[in-house]
């Protein structure tokens, strides 16, 4: 999900909330504690696990027309239903699941995105054969340094719902037969993976997110 920052509050700093503790964060992940987990956590930090990439991009597709809140609280739902995303095992899936998933109230009950997963998973595989893994493929797709805002901030972050590279990376899918994957949908893909870090300046994870980068090997 693309997040839209919110007014700041009077002696907060622009697009950050502080906590009682002091800790500054975007300002978008105040509405449950579940969310201000996944942001210090999981948004922005880098990731090579073929299960959770696939994952994030199915769920990204499922949460088109809705809030990515709806779709975290549902995450564990999504994992039982899609065996946690082993790509073989959803690529085996058939028309008989595909009925027993959209009376599956612990998802979101959409035909075309369950068939889009089940679709999706296929060429996984595919590009699993052509590149050994789907993070190899993915992260060719990370953008230059130099192609990125040289500073984060609430203003910048509006403006940041697709780039040059989420449309070529989407366009790409796309020639391969995926589907639910448009230019804003893989922007927020790569938002959630680290393929870009888009913490605003001044939120805590923002610096946690450049040093797990730093460490990172990218696959």
């Amino acid at each position: 999900m693309t997040h839209v920052v919110p007014e700041p509050t009077a002696d907060v700093p622009t697009g950050l909330c502080v906590d009682d503790a002091g800790c500054p964060r975007c300002s978008w992940c105040q509405a449950t504690p579940v969310y201000r987990h996944y942001h210090d956590h999981e948004w922005g930090f880098p990731m090579a696990d073929d299960r959770r990439l696939f994952e994030k991009l199915c769920l990204e597709g499922f949460q088109s027309g809705l809030s990515w809140l709806t779709i975290l609280n549902k995450r564990e739902g999504f994992r039982a239903a899609f065996s946690h995303f082993d790509a073989e095992q959803v690529a085996a899936l058939g028309a008989r699941d595909v009925e027993r998933l959209v009376q599956d109230a612990a998802i979101v009950r959409h035909r075309g995105k369950i068939e889009s997963t089940i679709n999706n998973a296929r060429r996984v595989l595919e590009l699993r054969r052509e590149f050994g893994s789907l993070a190899h493929y993915v992260w060719r797709h990370e953008p230059a340094a130099a192609d990125r805002p040289g500073r984060i901030t609430r203003e910048v972050a509006r403006t940041l719902s697709a780039s040059p590279a989420s449309i070529a990376l989407a366009k790409d899918l796309k020639k391969r037969g995926w589907s639910f994957v448009g230019p804003t949908t893989v922007y927020a893909f790569m938002q959630a993976m680290g393929l870009v870090n888009d913490h605003l300046e001044g939120c805590h994870a923002r610096t946690l997110a450049l040093k797990a980068r730093a460490k990172f090997v990218v696959p």
